[in-house]
């Protein structure tokens, strides 16, 4: 719970009167939880219809299979993968599309217990930290894993048929999608952390070449062992920490508190 500020104005806190008993607060996440439930299961359903598990999975194989050997195609070494991965590969797809209506119940249950400057501040880290998610997996997507099955395929031995197995490809795929989509995040990350006042902007500009070295060992770990999709990952951690740096000094002028009204000192 947000520590009470005084209005400016009034003197008086904004969120007096706004305090509701415990279990109305667990009936209402209850509530939150079920609609996020039923938005998921709405779109599992309708990306069932159209495209079909199949048709996602074909999708999500398309940057490896266009880059393989002629005639060399992805196998299934358990009886039921061809099922069970095109089924968790639409649950994945669905936890996407009904991402939006999952954030806004987060966002519907804790505003009623923010300040005015605090929802300044988190409806626009929210919905940014929401589209860099995605376009760090798109990038990932279209970007990486063709380029990485290019490097592969070229240096691969030609006394080797590649024939990878469809549950472990996507098993690398939603890795690489989680380390991207997480690492894009760094923004959001350096925002927070200098609004929060654990760091200030000419800290964060300081420490750029201890971040740059970081962001090069953490892409070593978290990625396969090739150099695309190092520096891939690298890179772009690199510039969006000066976007979060920039960002950060915007959010952190226009998402002060108000200020208390200034005391009249007494006539001389």
């Amino acid at each position: 719970m947000s520590e009470a500020k005084p209005d400016a104005k009034s003197g008086a806190d904004e969120l007096d009167g706004t305090e509701a008993p415990f279990v109305s607060h667990l009936i209402e996440l209850r509530d939150r939880l079920i609609r996020s439930a039923i938005a998921i299961g709405i779109a599992f359903v309708a990306l069932c219809i159209y495209p079909g598990p199949s048709g996602l999975y074909d999708l999500l194989a398309a940057p490896l299979v266009h880059h393989l050997p002629a005639g060399a195609h992805l196998i299934a070494t358990n009886v039921i993968s061809p099922v069970l991965v095109p089924l968790k590969i639409t649950l994945m797809a669905a936890l996407m599309v009904a991402l939006p209506v999952v954030l806004y119940q987060v966002w519907a249950f804790v505003a009623p217990g923010l300040y005015a400057h605090e929802k300044r501040l988190v409806l626009p880290l929210v919905v940014s930290s929401t589209v860099l998610f995605v376009v760090g997996v798109g990038f990932c997507y279209f970007l990486v894993i063709p380029a990485m099955s290019r490097f592969i395929q070229a240096f691969a031995p030609v006394t080797i048929t590649a024939a990878p197995d469809i549950e472990e490809y996507f098993s690398f795929v939603l890795t690489l999608f989680l380390v991207f989509g997480v690492a894009f995040e760094v923004p959001v990350a350096v925002v927070v952390l200098a609004r929060i006042g654990l760091v200030t902007v000419a800290q964060l500009r300081k420490v750029r070449g201890y971040f740059v070295v970081g962001a090069f060992v953490v892409a070593a770990v978290v990625t396969p062992p090739d150099v695309i999709s190092q520096l891939s990952l690298a890179i772009p951690m690199c510039l969006l920490y000066e976007i979060g740096i920039i960002a950060a000094g915007f959010f952190i002028k226009h998402t002060k508190a108000p200020d208390s009204e200034p005391v009249d000192k007494p006539a001389a």
